[in-house]
């Protein structure tokens, strides 16, 4: 049997076996997958791929074969914060937040003003406890006042209660969304938590509403850990969206070679369909059988048998060699059963099953003699 490549066609593909020998990562590329299955389909062994960006790893058979686990680095290695100065959260109890808002009278509202008077003098004394005491008494009277709960809030975080400070803050903001104080103090407390994006985002606020220079001092204190904190987690979102795009493009990469291999494999059957039957064609054995066959593998023939009309009458004419009648006047097929003819020399194979000798049944194709009425070599004596 000879080789059906040339020379060159055989350099090309030593270089390419050496390539493999030197580099099997390259097996596993996509475009190679034809390569790798026919190795696979005889015994062989591909070494699996190495734990790489370039060369992932595709793993079809996933019930069966466990996937190898990529160690990543660990999110946190990389974000150093100082936490120096940090309190544990305190435990919420309850306190006064006051009840239903109302329009206070004269008498109520000279209440108000002289329990916040003297629970800011309590603050300012030291005695922290007793001024959110006071402090209670004023806002249970007035519930619609933003200042007493942020000073109330004021005096919570000189106890280090920040989880205390910020739920009267938020009320108090709530209350008054421009109250400077408020956005102050809690963010204050949140610097107490480490809650470092959250302190400087309140402590920027008022410095933006009303600017004093211990609101900018703390957040000066605050900036840096919250900067690197954003930093880390747009870097984090940014590697999520890294890694969701890849995914996605693997599984289109993946889509599209199944639907490649789907309709190959469908035109392959396809075209198996359309081809006709090869064998057990009576009046056609021995070695005439094997031409026969290799005359289908004939890419000019192939071509033409895929034809849907052709294989049909070619079906037809092998079931009935009388039915080669009703395509004589078919020039499509005609033009394909005198290729086949010229192609095998049917005329010295003793025609078509139940047909004549010479080439297809009835109808003379491929030898001229064969429709020509008999020679009558009688020829009268006049005797009689």
């Amino acid at each position: 049997m000879s080789c059906p490549l040339d020379q060159a066609a055989l350099e090309k593909l030593k270089a390419f076996i050496d390539i493999c020998k030197s580099n099997t990562e390259i097996l596993h590329l996509p475009a190679l997958n034809f390569f790798k299955e026919f190795i696979e389909s005889y015994g062989g062994v591909i070494p699996p791929p190495k734990m790489s960006k370039s060369v992932p790893k595709t793993n079809e058979n996933t019930e069966s074969e466990p996937k190898e686990d990529v160690v990543e680095d660990d999110p946190e290695s990389d974000l150093e914060i100082v936490n120096d100065g940090c309190v544990d959260p305190d435990e919420l109890i309850y306190i006064e937040m006051g009840g239903e808002i109302k329009e206070l009278t004269e008498e109520e509202t000279e209440k108000v003003q002289e329990l916040r008077s003297k629970a800011i003098e309590l603050f300012n004394e030291g005695d922290f406890e007793k001024s959110i005491a006071t402090f209670s008494e004023a806002i249970a009277q007035d519930p619609s006042s933003a200042l007493l709960f942020s000073k109330r809030g004021q005096a919570h975080l000189k106890l280090n209660k920040p989880n205390a400070c910020i739920r009267d803050c938020t009320k108090a903001l709530e209350l008054n969304p421009d109250s400077a104080a408020a956005f102050k103090f809690r963010g204050r407390a949140y610097r107490l938590l480490g809650e470092w994006e959250k302190a400087a985002k309140d402590l920027r606020q008022a410095c933006k509403i009303d600017f004093d220079e211990q609101s900018d001092e703390w957040l000066k204190e605050v900036t840096p850990n919250a900067i690197k904190i954003e930093q880390h987690r747009l870097k984090l979102e940014r590697k999520k969206l890294e890694k969701e795009e890849r995914d996605r493009f693997e599984r289109i990469q993946q889509a599209k070679e199944a639907r490649a291999k789907a309709a190959a494999q469908a035109g392959q059957e396809q075209a198996n369909a359309n081809i006709p039957p090869t064998g057990g064609i009576p009046g056609m054995g021995g070695p005439d059988m094997g031409d026969f066959y290799k005359l289908l593998q004939d890419p000019e023939v192939l071509a033409s048998l895929r034809d849907p009309e052709v294989a049909a009458a070619y079906h037809d004419i092998f079931t009935n060699p009388a039915n080669f009648m009703k395509y004589q006047s078919n020039p499509k097929v005609m033009a394909v059963l005198s290729k086949l003819s010229s192609k095998m020399n049917l005329g010295g194979m003793g025609g078509f099953p139940g047909g004549m000798a010479g080439g297809f049944p009835g109808a003379g194709f491929n030898n001229p003699q064969a429709s020509a009425p008999p020679k009558n070599d009688f020829q009268d004596d006049n005797l009689d």
